[in-house]
């Protein structure tokens, strides 16, 4: 069963050996991890390769590592709520992304957070999936705590309907769309090829008004 992985590249020796572990504690219990740029390569645009390589996957595992460190900073400059900020550490904004594109497609997120990070968004505790924050150390992935998120991570997998190897796209009716869907889903040739169509009546309709009125 593959699984996605959301995880920097360029990583340093004590965050590749912590994700080595990660991968091995995934194989052990009979899963694939699926990582652009580190066991899966595509020619495609990184947002679409993403998308491809989700629908192979039933869940998605998010290791938010170091990527940033500022030793000072300012937050909201210049506004009546500024503070400055200390030593301060982000993950790559890959997390981010990836996060939100596995949520939108309902697979089961597991979101492992290195401790000395400052998360917002879809990393920070609060949302719809726990956040376990923990040390880089591989000898976190041996504790029970750890053992048991896998465990029931695992078992939401399970209960998930088999992923398709392509989808489908969805028959459209456009007796059922509002204007705004149905702009949506014109290609950029269709709707360029409207708006000239739709330009031209009015100026027809306004022509003729004109003559009327004279």
């Amino acid at each position: 069963m593959n699984v996605f992985v959301s995880v920097a590249t360029g990583l340093s020796p004590e965050q590749e050996a912590f994700v080595d572990a990660v991968e091995n504690r995934l194989r052990a219990i009979g899963l694939v991890p699926c990582t652009i740029g580190r066991n899966t390569f595509s020619t495609e645009a990184p947002l679409q390769a993403v998308v491809h390589l989700m629908r192979r996957c039933a869940g998605t595992v998010v290791i938010a590592l170091e990527r940033y460190r500022f030793d000072a900073g300012l937050e909201r400059p210049g506004s009546a709520k500024e503070k400055p900020l200390g030593p301060v550490r982000f993950p790559t904004a890959w997390n981010q992304i990836e996060a939100a594109m596995a949520y939108s497609r309902h697979l089961p997120l597991l979101v492992l957070v290195d401790e000395s990070l400052r998360c917002d968004g879809l990393l920070e505790k609060g949302n719809d999936w726990y956040v376990h924050e923990l040390a880089i150390d591989p000898a976190e992935l041996n504790g029970p705590a750890f053992g048991g998120l896998l465990n029931d991570w695992r078992a939401r997998l399970v209960a998930q309907p088999e992923p398709a190897a392509a989808e489908p796209a969805a028959a459209l009716d456009p007796a059922k769309m509002s204007v705004g869907q149905l702009i949506a889903a014109l290609k950029p040739a269709q709707l360029w090829t409207a708006l000239v169509t739709l330009g031209g009546a009015l100026a027809g309709a306004f022509a003729l008004g004109m003559k009327l009125a004279g």
